[in-house]
């Protein structure tokens, strides 16, 4: 269909128009409240959707090629490129680019908004919050009274994030303003996972009366488990991973949503009952097909034939408990059925993830942008199923309404195009150096090559750990923000100003661990008498006391800290059997 314009607002539908557009800054918020009032139902949902994704690229043949897997990348995650930002980019530069952004994009005043919710793994900090560095973009324009911080839980944020904010319009509490739901992340790898990095942040506008309206059941489904963590005070960026375990849990929370949902809105079969499924998206679009053929076992349940086949298969001398788990996902449908419904109903929803890589919590809301981009004017009218999961670990599935369509950048893959594409070596380097950040201070991040406008770019991490952001400006990208977010030390002692000043700069590699102290020892007591009938010992033995630790390795300088030669034997193996069980589950 006809490519719809950006503009202020949705121009297919005119009773699906927000209150007053997007961009219509005349209607006060008790005007908003009156028009939601007399609709009855508020019909919460998502006005607009904003997807910031870094500059720099590969292509995904070219990858696998040099990582001496010809054909795993493209062939067998489905991928097409991958793409990371170098050191000058961070996940609060992406939410305060993609925020930005889409103000500009719907023309709306910093006043205009009375929550934001961010939703990250990418922690910067353990304590202050990104949604805090947001507030560089509104505190200028003397607004501060916005509702709302950050929440993570691995993939899932983005979802928390988006809940709240649905929440919060449906209230008593709303007082008429938009809310934005942020989902930033960056996802690292170690060198053996290349496969297993991306990077994007989206920011959706919720409020009423909206185009892609959440439908008002929804089910969760949260459990304690250990398949994806990143532990406190870990020696790299990236997550410890049990491939196969995090498959099955991922799997055991996708079958537990869609059948209560199914029960809770009277559906037995959802992938039929819906027009289009989104899903998270995992380590990529291979895994998604995965978790439709889930979908489409406990939608299409086996006939006795199908039963009796897989009973003959089972006792064949080369089953295996792998490959009968693998077959019952085919049982109630037939292969090219399977594969037919998948390209109508999820492969739309999958093409920006095919040129971006994993995302974590942005990556079920950039998959329903690519549904937006693919479907256009045919979307409106239909059902969207989604379902969002984050290990550890916590999944959400509710439906959508497209009662039209949203504003977004209609033009994302020309952007895409657009970008810097390296060689394999070079793409690898800037991953190494993006990683190389990790638990770093004092740094400046100086690139070579040109920052496309439009966007905000780290310039420094100092050495308490304080980060700086500046604006590149771009010609047809009006932007209403600060030019440079600037380090503000005045409320220091004089011990940390001296820190920052020119000089030794400081470095958590050169620290050396307090020297371990054995415990104070008790007094030694005089020996008690013998009793009857024991001989006493000649020799008083002296006191016991309990072997002091050793005291800990320093860091090496210029590098991580040192772990004993049995830990990283030990991690190494770890790794290993994890990557081996990992390629053998895809």
């Amino acid at each position: 269909g006809p490519e719809p314009a950006p503009g202020p607002a949705c121009s297919l539908l005119p009773e699906c128009q927000p209150p007053g557009g997007v961009g219509d800054s005349h209607a006060t918020r008790e005007e908003l409240r009156q028009r939601a009032r007399r609709r009855g139902s508020r019909k919460v949902g998502i006005h607009a959707l904003e997807v910031y994704t870094p500059r720099h690229a590969c292509s995904a043949t070219e990858l696998e090629k040099a990582h001496g897997t010809p054909g795993k990348y493209s062939v067998g995650l489905l991928m097409r490129e991958f793409c990371g930002p170098d050191w000058d980019e961070d996940p609060v530069s992406f939410a305060l680019t993609a925020v930005a952004r889409l103000m500009w994009r719907n023309g709306l005043r910093h006043a205009d908004i009375g929550m934001i919710q961010v939703g990250t793994e990418s922690l910067l900090d353990r304590s202050k919050s990104i949604k805090s560095n947001l507030m560089a973009l509104f505190e200028e324009h003397g607004v501060t009274d916005i509702q709302g911080t950050d929440q993570y839980n691995a993939c899932y944020g983005g979802t928390a994030a988006l809940l709240n904010c649905l929440n919060w319009v449906e209230s008593a509490a709303w007082d008429g303003r938009w809310a934005l739901a942020v989902a930033t992340d960056i996802a690292d790898a170690p060198a053996q996972y290349r496969f297993m990095v991306g990077a994007a942040c989206t920011v959706m506008l919720v409020g009423p009366d909206a185009p892609l309206e959440l439908q008002r059941e929804r089910v969760s489904h949260i459990l304690d488990r250990w398949d994806f963590y990143k532990p406190v005070g870990w020696h790299e960026m990236a997550p410890i991973v049990d491939g196969p375990y995090s498959i099955d849990v991922y799997f055991s929370c996708l079958d537990s949503t869609q059948r209560q949902l199914g029960e809770r809105v009277g559906y037995a079969n959802m992938v039929e009952e819906h027009d289009f499924l989104v899903y998270h998206l995992g380590s990529g679009p291979k895994f998604v097909k995965h978790a439709f053929e889930r979908s489409c076992a406990l939608a299409y349940p086996p006939d006795e034939e199908s039963l009796a086949l897989e009973r003959a298969h089972q006792e064949g001398e080369h089953a295996t408990p792998r490959s009968s788990t693998s077959r019952r996902k085919y049982l109630g449908l037939r292969q090219t059925q399977q594969d037919r419904l998948f390209d109508e109903k999820v492969g739309p929803s999958l093409c920006l993830a095919t040129r971006i890589g994993p995302m974590h919590t942005a990556a079920a809301y950039t998959n329903l942008t690519s549904l937006l981009l693919e479907k256009r004017q045919s979307l409106v009218g239909k059902s969207i199923l989604l379902f969002s999961y984050g290990s550890g670990a916590a999944s959400t599935m509710y439906r959508l309404k497209a009662r039209g369509l949203p504003v977004t950048n209609w033009d994302k893959h020309a952007e895409l195009d657009g970008r810097t594409y390296h060689s394999a070596a070079a793409f690898d380097a800037l991953s190494e150096r993006y990683a190389s950040t990790w638990r770093k201070f004092g740094w400046t991040a100086a690139v070579e090559d040109e920052q496309p406008g439009g966007a905000y770019y780290l310039t420094e991490c100092d050495t308490l750990g304080r980060r700086a952001y500046r604006l590149v400006k771009h010609p047809d990208m009006h932007l209403q923000g600060p030019l440079s977010i600037a380090i503000e030390d005045s409320r220091l002692s004089k011990e940390e100003r001296a820190l920052t000043k020119e000089g030794p700069r400081f470095d958590w590699r050169r620290v050396k661990p307090a020297e371990a102290k054995p415990p104070p020892s008790k007094q030694p007591q005089p020996p008690k008498p013998p009793k009857e009938g024991k001989k006493q010992s000649s020799k008083q033995q002296p006191p016991k006391h309990k072997q002091a630790p050793a005291p800990a390795a320093a860091p090496a300088a210029g590098g991580a800290p040192a772990a004993p030669a049995h830990d990283k034997e030990a991690l190494a193996a770890l790794l290993s059997a994890l990557q081996t069980q990992a390629e053998a589950a895809a």
